[in-house]
């Protein structure tokens, strides 16, 4: 990857594009606590405002930009941003993480992601001067959290496009267009970089007309505002265009009543055990509420906003810390408040109790066709043994028990060399769901089969190496930790862990670890050519050997590599030699120009005038998975 040299002060630009709004608010904006952040209520509507594609030196330039907010009371802004003892210059690339970035400017940042490598959701709240706020729900880009950013069109009211005026229309963009679509929910756009040379905003707009996106100046009503996420131009005009949208669609929400939300992300806590990151879009949630979600159920003991502080209500609009769950639930499971615990473990009974009866139905269904399959098996066999005498028929049985016995021990291996079993654990459920969704995408099990055997949120477990011992796989690791004790386990049990933090590494050690276990591919090189000019034969005791006399033409003949003979193109034989001779004396090589005679090691075989002899050597060559994730 081409990586791109800028100057720190350049790069610190881009505090920029949320500096207007920060200075406008109440409250400033800070980093959210690990991988969870929440804000206080947006206003009585919902208007969660998602960049589908965050420009990665952007996102990597506003996370330092917040950490630094946050010093301000230590020392004041302007001196941490632009003193000039502090300046110098820092390395900057495509791609570059924020813990790169806080490590190459020497400062102490949390591995917060606001680019396609991340694996959570980040929200944060900012306010306008009028009073009201936006609550931005941000995903990653990458394509294998699509259904992360499905989720996140469903629980907003307003997405905001951002297209490069300088790419234009990407299969990201249309993607993000068709979850909109799917959520029925309006698109404001916001074409950025237009300050760029060569961008082309017009271009945008018409491209955008193919997937039905009409801007307002071509007789739709979909917004369009340039903006610049360098310089910070017309942000507020971006700002305001979703206030207005908001304020003619009369997006509201009752604040009272039973609690309506959304998972948002979910992730296990050591010291809080399993907490959520939830959307609240109806009621108003508080300390010692019941809630239910998917097959979990929690009584509300703690929540916390994006900077790790405690509060004691949410209300609509408002991302929410929760802790209190007894089981960890799903992303994107629906929030339900109850008036009781008791009804709460009714709930949640009742949907373990449906999907046990989903499950059994599948299980019968497939028992019925394994059933339904035995039975013709059956039927075919007395068909088959039907005509026959029974001592026909029992040395037939007997030869078919031959065939199916035991597989020796070198077989098995060989078997089992074949099955990649792994095993998944991810810091959040989302992280976990985007691997898990790109191992639906393997394609390649006649090559190696591909088998998931366990996936789940949290550090590496003794029972994770259990059963990768067990089932002779490999654990996959994704933002997580393993202890010691679990490291020095594993290594004494044979089971590698592989641990990672950008899930394009793993995928590619993936794809390696799955390449490992294909047979290597033979590769033929050409040491040397000779053409025939000559066929005769001579005695060797009672039999006649036939022996051609060939001229080098390329390279050499070695009398101990492989030959081949070629007639008219086709290969019509592979084999060694059992002589090679320069006019009398034997020799081991011949090379370029001169003649020999030779024979070969298969004695049937007859040479002819024109044919071509070649001298090769093998080369095994590790064989590459064909599984391409498409990335």
């Amino acid at each position: 990857m081409n990586r791109k040299i800028l100057k720190l002060e350049n790069l610190l630009q881009f505090h920029t594009v949320f500096r207007q709004l920060h200075s406008l608010g109440q409250r400033r904006l800070a980093q959210w606590n690990h991988v969870f952040s929440s804000a206080y209520p947006v206003w009585t509507a919902q208007v969660c405002i998602r960049p589908w594609q965050t420009d990665l030196l952007i996102g990597a330039a506003l996370s330092q930009y917040r950490r630094l907010v946050t010093k301000k009371e230590e020392r004041s802004w302007k001196s941490q941003l632009f003193s000039t003892k502090s300046k110098k210059e820092v390395e900057v690339w495509i791609g570059m993480t924020v813990e790169e970035l806080a490590r190459a400017m020497e400062k102490d940042i949390e591995s917060t992601y606001l680019s396609p490598q991340c694996s959570w959701v980040s929200v944060s709240t900012v306010s306008l001067p009028s009073g009201e706020k936006i609550t931005f729900l941000d995903t990653p880009g990458h394509a294998a959290f699509s259904a992360m950013r499905a989720r996140g069109a469903q629980v907003t009211d307003i997405v905001i496009l951002v297209v490069a005026a300088d790419d234009g229309v990407m299969k990201q963009t249309v993607e993000s267009i068709q979850h909109a679509k799917d959520a029925q929910v309006p698109i404001v756009l916001a074409i950025n970089k237009c300050d760029k040379a060569g961008a082309d905003p017009e271009k945008v707009k018409k491209e955008l007309l193919a997937y039905d996106v009409v801007c307002e100046d071509y007789g739709g009503d979909v917004q369009a505002v340039h903006i610049s996420a360098l310089t910070g131009d017309n942000l507020m005009a971006l700002a305001e265009a979703t206030v207005a949208l908001a304020e003619m669609l009369e997006l509201k929400a009752d604040s009272t009543g039973p609690v309506e939300g959304t998972v948002i992300e979910s992730f296990t806590d050591k010291g809080r055990g399993p907490v959520t990151t939830a959307i609240i879009q109806r009621g108003t949630l508080r300390k010692g509420s019941i809630l239910v979600a998917g097959k979990s159920w929690a009584k509300v003991r703690l929540m916390f906003d994006e900077n790790g502080k405690t509060i004691h209500e949410a209300c609509p609009s408002m991302p929410v810390g929760i802790v209190g769950w007894r089981d960890l639930p799903s992303a994107g499971d629906e929030i339900l408040e109850v008036e009781s615990e008791p009804r709460a473990r009714a709930v949640v009974d009742w949907r373990k109790y449906e999907l046990e009866q989903e499950k059994n139905k599948e299980d019968l269904k497939i028992i019925e066709e394994k059933r339904k399959e035995h039975q013709e098996a059956h039927q075919k066999a007395r068909e088959k043994y039907g005509n026959i005498d029974w001592k026909e028929r029992s040395f037939l049985k007997y030869q078919e028990r031959k065939e199916l016995k035991p597989l020796k021990a070198k077989e098995k291996e060989e078997r089992d060399s074949h099955v990649l079993p792994i095993i998944i654990k991810g810091d959040v459920d989302g992280s976990v769901e985007a691997i898990v969704n790109i191992m639906d995408t393997y394609d390649a099990s006649h090559e190696c089969e591909l088998e998931l055997v366990h996936f789940g949120v949290g550090d590496v477990s003794e029972n994770d190496v259990n059963l990768a011992e067990t089932f002779r796989g490999v654990i996959y690791g994704f933002n997580v930790n393993v202890g010691n004790v679990i490291q020095k386990s594993a290594a004494k049990k044979g089971v590698k862990i592989k641990l990672h933090k950008i899930i394009y590494h793993l995928i590619e050690d993936l794809q390696e670890e799955l390449s490992s276990r294909l047979p290597c591919t033979v590769e033929e090189h050409p040491i040397g050519e000779a053409s025939i000019l000559a066929t005769f034969s001579v005695t060797e005791g009672k039999k006649k050997v036939p022996v051609a006399g060939c001229r080098v033409q390329k390279g050499q003949l070695e009398k101990q590599k492989k030959f081949k003979l070629i007639r008219n193109g086709e290969v019509i034989w592979k084999g060694s030699l059992s002589s090679l001779k320069h006019h009398k004396d034997d020799v081991s090589i011949i090379k370029t120009g001169m003649d020999c005679g030779l024979s070969l090691s298969e004695e049937k075989i007859e040479f002819k005038v024109g044919d071509e002899i070649i001298c090769y050597e093998e080369k095994q060559v590790p064989a590459k998975t064909s599984w391409d994730p498409g990335f």
